[in-house]
């Protein structure tokens, strides 16, 4: 097995799962397979042209800063979230328009969609909340 097939097998697997949303059980089964690789890289490696260890550690320190960044994003979407949900609430009895200016009403209710705020009106209506958006206002 040629050393650089290998970097590349482990480079494009942690590329596939970084794309990911993954938490602390996958990341630690993402740990597994890289240690899985680096064995497989010690045992079918040329002989006569031995990696060296210092490759090797450079690339335990290129997972863990993987490793790392795929658990700051996991951290960072439970932020957003938090995020959002207060923003949600705060929104509950506040007069709304949209940024057409054609949708006005008091926010009875608020929810999480998609990845974004979206106020309920009275009468049903439903506003995302985006750019544009007058709150505690009248007409636009």
């Amino acid at each position: 097995m040629d050393v650089g097939s290998a970097t590349s097998a482990w480079a494009t697997s942690t590329q596939k799962k970084t794309d990911q949303t993954t938490d602390s059980k996958s990341a630690a089964l993402d740990y597994n397979a890289f240690l899985k690789l680096l064995i497989a890289q010690m045992q079918n490696q040329d002989p006569l042209e031995p990696m060296k260890s210092s490759d090797y550690v450079a690339q335990l320190a290129t997972f863990s800063q993987v490793e790392k960044s795929v658990e700051m994003n996991t951290r960072l979407s439970e932020v957003l979230s938090a995020v959002q949900m207060q923003q949600a609430g705060d929104l509950i009895g506040q007069t709304i328009t949209s940024e057409d200016g054609e949708t006005t009403g008091t926010v009875a209710s608020a929810k999480i969609a998609d990845g974004s705020v979206v106020a309920v009106l009275a009468d049903g209506k439903e506003v995302k909340m985006t750019p544009g958006v007058l709150v505690g206002g009248g007409s636009a």
